[in-house]
């Protein structure tokens, strides 16, 4: 499945809630899934930066091309629209990464 991470990324320490997706992502790939990692535009960002809104436009079409979404425990803005318009999408919402199917890898 292709999994969007809908976590934490302005609350906290930004580096570290990236390198939780990061961590979350390769579980995910090493359950056979592929991830999208949306905090990953903070490299982006901070080479290019764009406002607030238009990093959840973004990510808001790559959900739009997900099978699943994993939301991720923690206070966040951002990550609840992005569950709210999965659940318009009727999209698979998991909420642990243990409630994620694993897959066998060929």
């Amino acid at each position: 499945m292709l999994i969007y991470l809908a976590s934490a990324y302005s609350i906290g320490d930004q580096a570290l809630n990236v390198r939780r997706q990061i961590e979350v992502a390769d579980k995910l790939l090493a359950m056979g899934h592929t991830p999208i990692v949306p905090c990953l535009s903070h490299l982006w960002h901070l080479i290019s930066p764009k406002p607030y809104e238009e990093w959840l436009q973004i990510g808001m079409v790559w959900l739009s091309y997900c099978d699943a979404l994993l939301r991720l425990d923690g206070k966040s803005v951002g990550a609840d629209l992005e569950e709210a318009e999965a659940k318009r999408l009727c999209m698979l919402i998991y909420y642990d990464l243990r409630e994620v199917p694993g897959l066998t890898k060929k």
